[in-house]
């Protein structure tokens, strides 16, 4: 953990973070990475939702998953339905540059705290709102969750293998990718402001951050004219380039180009399917994945997953092992290379790890400063004796 004074990309700038759970905290934990002040205001007595998600006598002890999402914050405890807390509220956002919230839609309004409101007090703020489908349309009022916007923007419906049961994808994708568009949104609406003076309203939704991960899916629709389907691990474009089968597990193996598929074949001294009709190009091997798939994995059966890969990286195919998260985060040297995990001290949690930050910047380096708040830690500070 570094000195809380360390300087990053967004320095000087103040975040009023009005967020809960996943999505929102997320966006305002890659701002605060970058520097950013953020104050997350939470209600008196529970606080994010998230805090509690698991049971824990100890005072002032919160959830691993509140952990994860809310790293070089500040956090105030305020009552925002009374006068008091709307008050302290208003002293607060006197010096904001951006507001996050991810009420659902209208909630803000009904608080005194929409957008409206709020510019009327910082004309040039920036703020931005995350909900389960946007702030207008049809499916506006819907609650917000990862799993339902998954199946409702299509994730769902091409995750999971040929024939098989539907399943959302293992990671939260609705909710990481609304707060990363949203984190970028900001920059950009944060950059027009320093250019012009102006402030905005942007917001974003989980619904939409799925469907704009749609590029191959949206690609295959809108040039067969047929809705694209499950796949397992294969590729919509090309072949071979997915998980294959090994004597003792699984690898990857990304031949998706004449190329890489020539030196495949050397590699595993099968030369003859370059010849192959049915695998000749890569049309015919898309059409014929499944009798490639099957000769490929008759190929393998007898190595382990380290000799295959150790072969095909040798021979310049891009292959790799499948890693659960302790090999990777618990051992792997690339990881610890690339500073994917981050050391801090918690007041009642001791010694503890959170996942690095992904991006690297040569001057102004994201850098874990402050360890997760307490509820109300900085009441005193931000706030005086209120």
């Amino acid at each position: 953990m570094t000195d809380g004074q360390t300087t990053g990309a967004l320095d000087g700038v103040r975040v009023i973070d009005l967020t809960q759970v996943m999505a929102g905290p997320y966006c305002t934990m890659l701002l605060a990475d970058l520097g950013a002040d953020v104050i997350k205001v939470e209600p008196p007595g529970t606080g994010d939702q998230v805090r509690r998600s698991w049971d824990d006598p100890r005072p002032g002890s919160d959830s691993a998953a509140f952990h994860s999402l809310n790293r070089n914050k500040r956090s105030v405890t305020l009552d925002l339905r009374s006068d008091a807390g709307k008050a302290h509220f208003r002293k607060l956002l006197a010096d904001a540059d951006v507001l996050v919230e991810n009420f659902r839609p209208g909630v803000a309004e009904r608080l005194g705290i929409g957008y409206e409101a709020v510019r009327e007090i910082r004309p040039d703020i920036v703020y931005a709102s995350i909900s389960g489908f946007g702030q207008y349309g049809p499916y506006a009022d819907r609650p917000g969750y990862d799993l339902i916007a998954q199946g409702m923007a299509g994730a769902v419906s091409v995750t999971g293998d040929p024939g098989s049961t539907p399943v959302k994808c293992g990671l939260p994708v609705g909710d990481l990718g609304a707060g990363m568009l949203c984190a970028v949104g900001i920059l950009g609406a944060h950059t027009h402001r320093l250019r012009t003076g102006e402030g905005q309203y942007l917001e974003t939704s989980l619904y939409e951050a799925v469907l704009a991960m749609s590029v191959w899916e949206s690609t295959e629709l809108f040039s067969t004219g047929r809705a694209p389907q499950r796949l397992g691990s294969a590729h919509r474009m090309s072949a071979p380039y997915q998980v294959i089968r090994t004597a003792d597990g699984y690898m990857t193996v990304a031949a998706n180009n004449e190329r890489l598929w020539q030196r495949l074949c050397k590699a595993l001294s099968m030369e003859h399917l370059a010849d192959d009709e049915r695998f000749a190009t890569n049309p015919a091997r898309m059409e014929h994945r499944a009798e490639l798939i099957a000769l490929l994995e008759g190929r393998l059966a007898t190595e382990n997953t380290e000799e295959c890969v150790t072969r095909l990286l040798d021979a310049g195919v891009p292959a790799g092992p499948i890693l659960d998260y302790e090999q990777i985060l618990g051992s792997d040297p690339h990881a610890a290379a690339r500073g994917m995990v981050e050391y801090y001290d918690h007041p009642v949690e001791g010694r503890s790890r959170v996942v690095g930050f992904p991006v690297k910047f040569g001057r102004t380096p994201a850098r874990m400063r402050r360890h997760p708040p307490m509820l109300g830690e900085h009441n005193e500070e931000l706030l005086g004796d209120a």
